[in-house]
């Protein structure tokens, strides 16, 4: 209920005509549809109860002073416009799954190739340099794969902003309308997304949403709102489609691309955002929770391959479409989750921990002759971590992972606040001193924080934002 009456008060205030929204067959777009449907039956309700202020905003957005709403697949009709924009690496299950959903919510819905429109981006870049860039599938390299993925993906973007423009021209309506985005928390956590591709959009009603819990909804939606398109969705393997078919089935994996699960990445999403945790306390946390699942050095793996796109692909946030947030976790750089988006991937000082608390670990197995799992009571063990600089205006010593750090923990990953002198490869001081005016207020930490580091040196906020990393 939350999105759709987002969406609703949007629209209405924004003097737009409807929605727009790329359907691709999947659950991310799956889910916006269904939120838009869910928005006409709350609107039809308050109509049906007698709303006059929401039947005249009805009237205002559809351009009818004469309408009144029936149902809400009625209503869906005027104010939501689907399509689906297939390539040659489209498959048939998606094309026909967009359009049995578009059917059942009642949306006005579209099939289009654009194949023409790639190839003629293709064929100025061959003009241009004299080189025909090739899949990997058929050949090329894993640049030339990705590029031509990515202009699949941007041109259904400037597609979408077109149709919304003029599709209510060619209606014979006045107005236009509201590009809807349909990226979810993972992708843009993990970067797996195209920079304007459809994650880009006017506003976006999942994005601040997993994976995991857009399929609970889906499953709650088919329930409730007797949409049983949405069952044969949830079956269907997520993939992007941007690479070509083999014996006209789809090869492409959105989990073999990242190399993890939708599972696994809400579980680091959320160790991130809500618990504060950086590559070592995450670690720390997972190779407890994981424990009958992998093993240390297998945790560690997936931690350190999780950081490095998250790092490499933080930027993409910095430009990513005004979400409802709906849960706690959202990697929206904008408005919800202030960071840096230029990070040392490499994570030099917190691997190597990692990697020096594996051993640790080895070790402690390999002198057990009954068992082959850690001790129930690990810790980290401050021994194995590298070396640090000491502070240069204080005698205190450094907070080992798994010191008492107590509320601290959500500030500051577990470990503290990593300050760089301004080399990637040259840390300056682990910033943790307990400066007894603060009395252990985190909130006045952030503030002291803002003004101080290690050195006493006077910093803006904007400094400390771009200098300042969890571990």
């Amino acid at each position: 209920m939350g999105p759709a009456c987002w969406m609703w008060d949007y629209l209405r205030r924004s003097g737009q005509g409807g929605f727009f929204l790329p359907l691709s067959g999947g659950v991310d777009s799956a889910s916006v549809a269904a939120l838009v449907f869910s928005m006409c039956r709350l609107v039809c309700s308050s109509v049906q109860d007698g709303d006059a202020e929401v039947l005249q905003d009805v009237r205002r957005i559809v351009g009818d002073p004469d309408y009144l709403p029936r149902e809400p697949r009625d209503l869906c009709n005027r104010v939501l416009v689907t399509c689906y924009m297939g390539t040659e690496n489209s498959s048939r299950e998606t094309r026909a799954l967009a359009k049995d959903l578009a059917n059942q919510v009642g949306s006005y819905h579209t099939t289009i190739a654009i194949d023409a429109a790639v190839a003629a981006i293709i064929g100025i870049f061959s003009a241009l340099t004299g080189r025909i860039p090739q899949f990997r599938s058929l050949g090329g390299g894993s640049r030339e794969d990705l590029a031509l993925q990515n202009v699949q993906a941007r041109l259904r973007m400037v597609l979408a902003y077109l149709l919304a423009q003029l599709i209510l021209w060619v209606r014979e309506r006045p107005g236009g309308l509201l590009v809807l985005s349909t990226g979810n928390v993972d992708e843009g956590l993990r970067g797996y997304l195209t920079k304007y591709d459809c994650s880009s959009g006017d506003i976006n009603p999942i994005g601040g949403i997993s994976k995991v819990d857009l399929k609970r909804f889906l499953r709650y939606a088919c329930n409730t709102f007797k949409l049983s398109a949405l069952n044969d969705i949830l079956k269907m393997i997520p993939t992007a489609e941007l690479t070509p078919l083999r014996n006209g089935q789809t090869v492409q994996s959105d989990e073999a691309d990242m190399g993890m699960t939708y599972e696994e990445l809400s579980t680091y999403g959320r160790l991130r955002k809500q618990l504060g945790c950086g590559p070592y306390s995450m670690f720390c946390k997972l190779v407890h929770q994981w424990k009958n699942q992998f093993a240390p050095c297998q945790v560690a793996e997936k931690v350190k391959h999780f950081f490095r796109s998250y790092s490499i692909n933080r930027h993409k946030m910095t430009v990513i479409t005004p979400s409802y947030h709906a849960e706690s976790y959202s990697p929206d750089d904008n408005r919800f989750d202030h960071r840096p988006f230029l990070y040392n991937p490499l994570w030099i000082w917190q691997f190597t921990a990692i990697d020096a608390q594996v051993k640790l670990m080895e070790v402690q197995r390999d002198t057990k002759s009954t068992s082959s799992s850690a001790p129930a009571s690990w810790k980290p063990d401050s021994k194995f971590l590298p070396a640090r600089e000491e502070p240069r205006d204080t005698k205190e010593t450094h907070p080992a992972p798994g010191d008492k750090l107590g509320s601290m923990s959500s500030l500051c990953g577990d470990l503290g606040i990593y300050v760089s002198d301004g080399s990637w490869n040259s840390p300056c001081s682990l910033t943790f001193p307990s400066f007894p005016e603060l009395g252990g207020n985190v909130a006045k930490f952030g503030q002291h924080l803002a003004t101080k580091c290690s050195g006493g040196t006077a910093l803006g906020t904007s400094d400390v934002n771009s200098r300042v990393w969890l571990l």
